[in-house]
């Protein structure tokens, strides 16, 4: 499971498929596709992501929960932490701050982008980490290290 900014920062450093080498598929909720893809049209990620057929967008169920956090979240990350918790994801890839806390919060397994470079480098599918993750700052991602 994973929001747009995973999917937007991995694109601009072309490494997008290290979320396909790792965990074989992903799914996205629609707040995300629409946010990626059709209003990102022309930006680093929407060709990629739409063109992966090993991303799944699925749509959530539960309104009522979306409209709650919509309260204090965008759209993408709602929707990401609703359908993480409608399909017991194993994970979530969110990095937005205030996000990951309420994430936390709801009990969701919350990992980062940067976690998500660090599998890859562990793996071996990633072979030289400090240059990815200063492609990403390079790239407007913003993480402490």
């Amino acid at each position: 499971m994973a929001d747009s900014s995973c999917l937007i920062g991995l694109s601009k450093i072309r490494r997008l498929d290290i979320l396909h080498r790792l965990f074989g598929g992903i799914l996205i909720p629609s707040a995300v596709y629409q946010e990626v893809v059709v209003r990102g049209a022309g930006r680093s990620g929407a060709d990629e992501v739409a063109q992966a057929d090993w991303i799944e967008t699925r749509p959530i169920t539960d309104q009522l929960a979306l409209k709650a956090l919509r309260l204090n979240l965008g759209a993408g990350e709602s929707e990401a932490m609703i359908l993480a918790a409608e399909c017991a994801a194993d994970f979530l890839i969110l990095d937005d701050w205030r996000a990951r806390q309420v994430a936390l919060g709801l009990g969701l397994p919350v990992v980062g982008t940067v976690a998500v470079l660090d599998k890859a480098a562990e793996k071996g599918f990633l072979p030289n980490l400090p240059e990815a993750l200063e492609q990403l700052r390079q790239a407007g991602f913003r993480f402490l290290v």
